[in-house]
């Protein structure tokens, strides 16, 4: 739903003033909510919004992210309990979160898109773009969206339960998009009503978690400036369940405000640390306590004993309720109490309008890091300079369905130019280039709204530095585009993809109850595909379609949406399994060589395995195929100990610019052309591309290894030597040479962190132990009675894990997993005396064979490998020559 503005232009300007209804127009209801109905943005508040969208250095685009809890949505939800005000305090969270299914799973789904109007301490406002992203580990790629358009974030962390597996991952991908970080030290309530701390207690608790944090920030970041620390304002306190949120310097003046003649400045430095906090006279301080613990008092003695120190404590405070009021629950009571003596969150406010950079202020840090092009062409200066004037270009990196499901609207960040409605713009896709212009389309740009979580505000225009929800491009648009101007902005590039901090590797097959419904089911494939960032859909060999996902929840979620809002047919779902991988843990026995069907070329190859670490570093991008061949030989030379000839002939990595294989061009001038073997090289290329992306064990993709190109026999007439020739035999020789490298699988492997109380561990180990798992580590949280287990375990074994951890714990321990290594499967895939059993669990040695096996069944290949599929007749007489035995078939 949407509020209509006739023109804004004049608004945003401050020139002319228009009466509110032709603001509105004749839009419907925002809401179909009840409650929500009641409460849509006011007048004058929508007129404030308009009116600031191009003060850019007046506004902030940030995110909020957490680990898996609904906090965050509720936090969120308080900020913007100001704009919602008729709603019910217990309903604000559903007000402002626009996905239902949140509400029964407990759990976040979709980021939020929320854009509003806060008063610092000062009383001056600004303007917040925040994304509320999904804390849950399985929903990652959210997270990766809504960092790719902010300019900062705000990490919340669960006081009582401290630094946990999501939160490093946060801070991680944090500080390698480049983002100002912030932390709100969430749920502060349970330090006192839960784990019964005592104020000094607590203050220990608070310090460690910020002392954490720093150790997180400083393994991955290299700016020694990138600190937190209350003191500095980048840390904040909050409690979502009371509507309390504070930094020292808005504590500060909150008790200056209510006792008076103090330097609420000089009194926040006095507030962390060391320092006693002396209740008889206010004004000095002492070592040995510490200052934060007011507010653990504060809490402590309202919440102690409501009967007896309720009305002396408000009294002291100078807070007066009514009899009415005092008669409410202990939860609508605090809630109360604690908001009219915290007041609003100005305290957030300063912290976010100090600590993270404005859209002006930030924008060349970010095109930096996103654009593909140059960044000192003119376009690129634009977008440095946040210029709502100059070519337009904006980054869209999240589709969000319409109500109905039949139409999506792309979000995103305009970073240069102003957008306008019925605008004809020129949407780039992700596999866009100058060279290349098939992946782009032109489109005409239908209405544009500014969100407010569960409601849009319609405009005329969005200028540069805002977020924007776009209809009418969705068509073209996939996972992330580039919307640019059709005509005069032909150097524009597009922005990066996005890059995930995991991996898909939880697979399931569907297919519709009805057959005859299977176009409605490939039409809801496509979109719920558009829906979730990281999600990946695809055909097998046999016909099946295919879907990958992070984890069972994130499928879960995904299969609801497929089944109830894109197709609304009955689908029938296959048990789940993992992707697999293939490797090899020898170099080629034989050099293996293939012949071109018309006889005239000829190439030769070996097989062997990367060294450790290599792999991780071509994926994370530490290593890019991109740069100079001194630079990569340089690279190789020093890290990993290559030659200097192998260092610098490197042609590919594969099955693409980040994958986790290498080509190397090993042959010698001497022996072979140069010139000839350099003119069908984007061939080979391409065959080696195309061998690592499906290998032969069971068309999964080839990891970890190295291919050797070592003599090359090529045609000296071009009509001899074309792709038709040169592409499939170079595949066939990657083939081989793996083959003869004793190949193996490789399995994904989650990282798991269980917590539980102390007297449910054995219960997680015995657990662990039963899915082929193992505990790394265990440890007590600090000033909780929680321990953390922290675990590998093979992803193929972790359906059902939580359940089964769950039932073991009696629902005392609580699991998150996520994809963290790849590991050699126990055992030859290739061992044809190993025979399966079917209903039967196999032994560790004949896991790689099962695997196989039951992979190559489910895409409708053949059980084994067959030799004559991938080595050529001549191969087979050298192989008979060297007396090689196969354990391959025919």
């Amino acid at each position: 739903m949407s509020r209509e503005v006739v023109d804004n232009a004049e608004l945003r300007s401050g020139t002319e003033k228009k009466h509110p209804q032709q603001l509105l127009g004749s839009a419907p209801a925002l809401l179909n909510s009840p409650w929500a109905a009641k409460g849509p943005l006011r007048k004058h508040q929508l007129q404030e919004h308009l009116q600031m969208l191009k003060k850019i250095k007046f506004f902030n685009a940030f995110g909020i992210f957490s680990r898996f809890s609904p906090s965050p949505g509720v936090q969120e939800a308080a900020l913007g309990h100001k704009e919602w005000t008729q709603c019910p305090a217990d309903c604000t969270a559903f007000c402002t979160h626009p996905a239902a299914e949140k509400f029964p799973r407990g759990v976040g789904i979709k980021s939020t898109p929320v854009t509003i109007v806060l008063p610092d301490t000062k009383g001056k406002s600004f303007l917040f773009n925040i994304i509320d992203t999904p804390g849950h580990v399985n929903f990652s790629d959210e997270v990766t969206a809504g960092l790719r358009i902010s300019d900062g974030v705000v990490l919340f962390i669960d006081a009582a339960e401290g630094v946990m597996l999501n939160t490093e991952r946060l801070i991680k991908h944090a500080v390698q998009e480049r983002l100002a970080v912030t932390v709100c030290i969430n749920k502060i309530d349970r330090l006192i009503l839960e784990l019964k701390l005592p104020p000094t207690d607590a203050y220990y608790k608070l310090r460690h978690i910020v002392d954490e944090v720093n150790g997180l920030i400083s393994m991955y970041s290299t700016d020694e400036n990138l600190v937190l620390s209350p003191l500095l304002g980048n840390v904040c306190f909050s409690s979502s369940q009371y509507s309390i949120c504070f930094t020292l310097g808005s504590f500060a003046k909150i008790y200056a405000d209510t006792y008076g003649d103090i330097n609420y400045q000089e009194f926040a430095k006095r507030l962390w640390g060391d320092i006693y906090f002396n209740p008889k006279t206010p004004g000095t301080a002492a070592q040995g306590s510490d200052g934060v613990t007011i507010v653990g008092l504060v809490v402590l003695q309202v919440v102690g004993d409501v009967d007896t120190t309720l009305p002396r404590t408000l009294d002291e405070l100078g807070i007066h309720l009514t009899k009415e009021e005092l008669k409410l629950n202990i939860r609508p009571l605090l809630r109360l109490v604690c908001k009219k003596f915290f007041g609003e969150f100005t305290g957030f406010v300063d912290m976010c309008v100090q600590h993270i950079p404005s859209p002006k202020v930030g924008a060349k840090t970010k095109i930096e890091h996103t654009y593909t092009g140059g960044v000192d062409s003119d376009l690129g200066e634009a977008m440095s300079e946040c210029d709502p004037d100059g070519p337009l270009m904006c980054h869209t990196t999240k589709m969000y369905s319409t109500d109905d499901g039949v139409q999506f609207h792309a979000f995103g960040r305009v970073l240069s130019g102003t957008i306008h409605a019925g605008q004809p713009v020129k949407v780039l896709g992700e596999n866009y280039t100058l060279e290349d212009e098939e992946d782009s389309q032109i489109c005409t740009v239908g209405r544009l709204w500014i969100s407010v979580a569960r409601y849009h505000i319609e405009v005329n225009r969005v200028p540069a530095g805002n977020w924007v929800l776009i209809e009418g491009v969705d068509q073209p648009i996939v996972k992330t585009a580039t919307v640019t101007e059709p005509r005069g902005n032909e150097e524009a590039q597009i922005f990066r993809p996005l890059k995930f901090n995991t991996t898909s590797v939880i697979k399931i097959a569907v297919e519709p109850v009805n057959p005859s419904e299977l176009p409605k089911m490939l039409d809801g494939l496509r979109k719920v595909n558009k829906s979730y960032p990281s999600l990946t859909t695809k055909v097998e060999e046999s016909g099946e379609h295919v879907i990958l996902g992070t984890g069972e929840l994130y499928l879960d979620c995904v299969m609801h949406d497929l089944r109830k809002m894109y197709s609304e047919i009955d689908i029938k779902v296959a048990d789940p399994v993992v992707t697999f991988c293939e490797t090899v843990v020898e170099t080629s026995s034989l050099k293996c060589f293939a012949e071109t069907p018309n006889k005239k070329n000829k190439i030769t190859m070996i097989a062997e395995p990367l060294e450790k670490g290599l792999a991780e570093d071509i994926e994370n991008e530490v290593v890019q195929i991109t740069w100079n061949r001194k630079k990569l030989g340089e690279f190789f030379q020093t890290k990993y100990d290559w030659d200097l000839l192998a260092a610098r002939s490197i042609w590919a990595f594969g099955p693409d610019a980040t994958g986790p294989n290498i080509l190397v061009d090993d042959t010698l001038p001497s022996e072979v052309d140069k010139s000839l073997l350099g003119s069908v090289k984007d061939s080979i290329v391409q065959g080696f591309q195309w061998g690592t992306r499906e290998g032969p064990l069971c068309d999964e993709l080839i990891r970890n290894v190295k291919f050797k190109i070592l003599d090359a026999v090529i045609a000296q007439e071009p009509l001899h030597r074309g792709g038709g020739q040169i592409i499939p035999t170079a595949r066939r020789v990657v083939y081989s040479a793996f083959l003869m490298a004793t190949p193996r699988l490789m399995e994904p492997y989650y990282f798991v962190e269980v917590q539980a109380p102390a007297d449910c561990v054995s219960a997680v180990y015995t657990v662990l132990a039963r899915r082929r798992g193992h505990v790394t580590q265990d440890a007590p949280i600090p000033g909780s009675p929680l321990y953390t287990i922290k675990a590998f375990i093979p992803a193929i074994d972790s359906f059902g894990f939580e359940t089964d951890l769950r039932t073991h714990t009696q629902g005392q321990a609580f699991s998150l997993s996520v994809f963290h290594h790849w590991q050699i499967v126990p055992g030859d895939p290739l061992d044809k005396s190993i025979v399966i059993r079917p209903l039967e669990p196999q032994p560790a040695p004949h896991l790689a064979r099962e695997f196989m096996i039951k992979t190559r069944r489910r895409k409708g290949l053949s059980e084994d490998v067959s030799i004559s599929k991938f080595f050529d007749d001549p191969m087979l007489l050298e192989l008979a020559k060297q007396d090689v035995v196969l354990n391959y078939p025919m």
